[in-house]
């Protein structure tokens, strides 16, 4: 266990940089809480954190935005979620880029919504930096307090498994159980390509 603390801090950077393309609120949680015990930066940890999810995001946006049908035949599986997705950017506009980094599943599945739509590039360039730097400051902000907590309930309560964790595990749960329940229901129409 401890090689594995050893690695996180010495590549926690790296780590973390790496796994914010893709999304990465997991890793940002955990980068802060390591920056409550002092192993981390918490501002260097946000700031490469938000880089990496707006590079990421619009990674996602250009390709579907120039490739749709090369990228398209990957989410024949998704198409559900990828009509939930169509429907929630059709009802919230731009505002869906800044909810969407915080819904497991939306993560990847809006970006290529928006860059398959007339969406323009500009707004949405401003408005995923915007909402990346929102993103990063609000969960590196909730990781360094919870690592605070975990910290003085592991003190409290001993050695033993951490309630807080405990806690966080069945909050990730619930957000995919939500995801899940609306993504299967027989409301939301099929895109066609």
């Amino acid at each position: 266990m401890q090689e594995v603390f050893d690695l996180l801090i010495d590549y926690g950077y790296v780590i973390l940089f790496l796994y914010s393309l893709g999304g990465g609120m997991i890793a940002l949680l955990a980068a802060a809480m390591l920056a409550s015990g002092g192993f981390l930066n918490l501002w260097i940890c946000i700031g490469i954190a938000a880089i990496a999810n707006f590079i990421g995001d619009n990674f996602l946006f250009y390709a579907a935005r120039f490739s749709k049908n090369d990228i398209l035949p990957y989410f024949r599986k998704q198409r559900r979620k990828l009509a939930f997705a169509y429907i929630l950017f059709k009802k919230y506009g731009y505002k869906i880029i800044f909810f969407k980094k915080y819904i497991y599943g939306l993560k990847t599945l809006i970006p290529l919504v928006i860059g398959i739509s007339k969406f323009s590039a500009v707004k949405f360039n401003l408005a995923n930096g915007i909402c990346a730097i929102l993103w990063s400051v609000s969960v590196g902000s909730v990781g360094f307090l919870a690592g605070d907590f975990v910290k003085k309930t592991n003190e409290y309560f001993g050695s033993g498994i951490s309630f807080s964790l405990i806690f966080f595990v069945f909050l990730l749960m619930c957000l995919w159980l939500y995801f899940e329940k609306n993504t299967k229901s027989k409301k939301y129409k099929k895109i066609d390509e």
